[in-house]
């Protein structure tokens, strides 16, 4: 069937409901809606769905959802998990609730048990409760950052990460293979309870979670001694880190901590920002501005979900500087292995963790202390199978691990990016630093002092709709059959294409291979340290570019780098 016949038969199938088939009569003049919303099914990736709201076979709606859960739970039966059970969270979004119950309930008429939180959860939690519970799975409701048309569902597996191989491919051609709406199975919310197959958690799950970030402190005489005058200001941007970050601050000693009217309570329209993203600038004007009138030492941004933590650190003139993910996190690395080693000394296997689009600062750090730095994928969960690897196999000790959009992860008590535990680790580090007369910008410069001055930075272009992911996937072929010599003012130096598995050195001609799964990411090597990388976006419509650069001193690391992003965006606009 074409679309045209799909969205008809949405308007005469009695499976659909009343109120569905109102919202598609009410388009029924408008054929580029009609093709948007049903030109092909919304796809279950290696992250699960996310999309537009609304009516329709390529939206996020109660069917879509239904639909990727039969396909959780048949993936679940074959693998004979449906003992365990599965958690379920969900975050601020419109529908968030629904979605998560309706998930439970079709589970729950598979067999399987369900433990919904009884109100929105930030995801680390969900991380941390999936192996809590000894669940086989975890769904959480959630667009991330996403506008707020958006929402989600989000898939992970009994080690409490996203599903990687082979658990994802197998999960997809399950949901792949529900074809026929009349096989999603779901039963009555009373009736499911009544047999055990719903069951509501929150305060234990809440405090075993945040007992288990508390252990990660590794000052607590600096909190002590530093607690009362810290001046912290804090905006959950309208989501899920409110009460768990006000919580674990005050129960640790911090007293001083302000919130953000504005932005405080849960709203699904996040009215305060277009963008509700600790990335954008626009996610500080407020918490900027009652920072100023507070004088405060750290100004910190949640996003809706909570696993990313976006910063901003006052000097001792009072200026308020930006880090970026790169920057907090290699100074959270910094502070945490350099306090490891001090505390206990630092083990023999011990590996930072992070991404191929993030920072050449990290393997610096690693090099510094005789630690192995580990790149892999972008996406947490790569993260996460390595602390499974490492556990598993009892070779190498997790020290640090992050990735570059503003997720990192302080230790292994979750399995995704925890901004809740950033949260605790940047205070506490703050107070570390001021018992020692310092600001966190002077911690800051002084990881650059140590380490190498790095620069790094990233944009990207949006393509919305069928015509966007055509331009996307073009300007990935266009790049993958030429071969650049030069980016902006340096020379490429080596390419590495993963979803091909293929790595050159272009200095001595030698190739080989990326031993990383296959993903659509292009690496260009560079000249001087630096660094070009293009991927599609997984979540959005974007193509995103990412770079990096070193230079002789902060500022002159910063001029390479904005003019490697110009000629870097100039290239790409060229290839449109």
């Amino acid at each position: 069937m074409d679309y045209k016949d799909v969205y008809q038969s949405w308007l005469d199938d009695p499976y659909f409901d009343e109120d569905t088939k109102a919202e598609l009569r009410a388009i029924a003049d408008d054929e580029h809606e009609i093709r948007e919303r049903f030109y092909a099914p919304l796809k279950f990736g290696t992250a699960g769905l996310r999309g537009i709201l609304g009516a329709g076979i390529n939206r996020m709606n109660v069917y879509t959802v239904r639909k990727a859960t039969q396909g959780l739970a048949n993936y679940i039966l074959k693998v004979h998990g449906e003992q365990k059970g599965v958690a379920i969270a969900y975050d601020s979004r419109h529908f968030s609730p629904e979605f998560a119950d309706e998930a439970a309930l079709c589970l729950a008429a598979n067999g399987i048990k369900a433990y919904v939180f009884d109100a929105l959860r930030p995801t680390p939690e969900l991380s941390f409760a999936i192996r809590y519970l000894g669940c086989i799975s975890g769904i959480n409701i959630t667009a991330s950052h996403n506008k707020p048309q958006y929402n989600g569902y989000k898939v992970y597996w009994e080690d409490g990460a996203q599903i990687t191989p082979p658990h994802d491919s197998g999960i997809m051609d399950e949901v792949l293979n529900v074809t026929d709406w009349a096989t999603v199975k779901t039963m009555d919310k009373e009736a499911a309870e009544k047999a055990g197959l719903y069951q509501v958690i929150g305060k234990e799950v809440d405090d075993a979670f945040l007992d288990a970030v508390k252990a990660c402190v590794k000052h607590p005489e600096s909190i002590t001694a530093q607690g009362k005058d810290l001046k912290i200001v804090y905006t959950p941007l309208h989501g899920t880190g409110n009460i768990p970050a006000r919580r674990i601050l005050k129960e640790l000693g911090f007293e001083q901590v302000y919130v953000v009217p504005e932005q405080e309570l849960p709203d699904g329209n996040f009215p305060t920002v277009s963008y509700p993203n600790p990335e954008a600038e626009e996610a500080f004007d407020l918490a900027l501005k009652l920072a100023k009138e507070l004088d405060a030492d750290l100004v910190l941004a949640t996003d809706p979900d909570a696993d990313r933590l976006g910063c901003r650190v006052r000097d001792k003139d009072g200026v308020y500087h930006t880090l970026t993910g790169n920057m907090s996190a290699c100074l959270l690395a910094h502070y945490e292995i350099s306090q490891l080693k001090a505390l206990k000394g630092l083990p023999d296997d011990g590996v930072l963790i992070t991404t191929i689009v993030s920072s050449n600062l990290a393997p610096a750090i690693a090099r510094y202390y005789g630690a192995d730095c580990l790149e892999v994928l972008t996406g947490f969960k790569w993260i996460g199978r390595e602390i499974l690897r490492m556990e598993t196999e009892g070779r190498g000790t997790y020290l640090f691990g992050f990735e570059e959009s503003y997720g990192c992860l302080i230790g292994t008590y979750a399995r995704d990016k925890d901004s809740i535990g950033a949260v605790m680790a940047l205070c506490e580090a703050a107070a570390w630093y001021k018992d020692r007369g310092m600001t966190m910008w002077d911690a800051m410069l002084e990881v650059y002092e140590t380490y190498g001055y790095y620069c790094d930075g990233g944009t990207s272009i949006t393509f919305e709709g069928v015509e966007g992911a055509e331009k996307i996937s073009a300007i990935m072929e266009k790049l993958r059959s030429t071969k650049l010599d030069a980016i902006g003012a340096y020379k490429v130096l080596g390419f590495r294409d993963y979803q091909e598995d293929i790595t050159e050195n272009y200095t001595t001609g030698e190739k080989g291979t990326t031993g990383l799964p296959s993903s659509n990411v292009l690496y260009y090597e560079l000249e001087n340290d630096s660094w070009v990388c293009v991927r599609p976006s997984g979540t959005e419509p974007k193509i995103k570019f990412y770079y990096g650069t070193r230079g002789a001193s902060l500022e002159d690391a910063n001029t390479k780098g904005d003019a490697l992003g110009k000629d870097l965006l100039a290239l790409m606009n060229g290839m449109v």
